[in-house]
């Protein structure tokens, strides 16, 4: 690891809970010093994704060697076939610029990385409006079948009762008002600790 260590602040949702469009205001933000950890992914692309940017698309045989080989910091198989993780080199990677980590996680792995290095890491839940709200977003992004959304849905609600376990929780009814709730919790974590 570098010489640096920085913060890590993670930032975990159901799908659709606006946990992106908050991570994308926070990296904008030059002066709280962030860089987005990219995850690993064993799904394709969906949309305008891109690889190296949203995601490192690999395979399912490679992920599997890199579990194998302990390249992960956490890991999950959030859906049959599908894994998620996050490389301890990505980490490295951002402290050798000396900036602090911002991840856009799931639940579980967000919570892996908080136990981890507990005094370092701010974890924060972000809360949609209602299971009726994230299942008309979901739909509006126009991404995925009916099929994918219903899973979804159906984790979103074992993931909204994972929210106590997080530091803080930012209701995302009025987006404004999340994006400034987010940046003062960064600004606040980085002064205080």
């Amino acid at each position: 690891m570098s010489d640096f260590k920085g913060k890590l602040f993670v930032f975990s949702a159901p799908s659709g809970s606006g946990k992106t469009t908050i991570v994308r205001h926070l990296l904008s933000q030059e002066h709280l010093n962030l860089a987005f950890s990219i995850s690993c992914t064993s799904r394709a692309p969906r949309g305008e994704e891109i690889d190296g940017k949203d995601y490192y698309f690999i395979s399912l045989k490679d992920f599997k060697n890199k579990i194998k080989s302990d390249a992960f910091l956490e890991w999950e198989e959030v859906y049959r076939d599908n894994f998620y993780g996050t490389l301890k080199s990505e980490v490295e990677r951002i402290w050798a610029q000396k900036k602090h980590v911002i991840f856009d996680i799931d639940v579980a792995g967000g919570l892996r990385i908080k136990k981890k290095f507990p005094n370092e890491t701010l974890a924060v839940f972000v809360k949609p409006p209602s299971i009726d709200e994230l299942k008309i977003r979901l739909k509006k992004r126009s991404t995925e079948s009916n099929e994918k959304i219903n899973m979804r849905i159906a984790k979103a609600s074992v993931e909204l009762a994972t929210a106590p376990q997080f530091d803080k929780i930012i209701k995302n009814y009025d987006l404004d008002v999340a994006l400034n709730e987010a940046e003062n919790l960064v600004s606040d974590f980085l002064k205080n600790s």
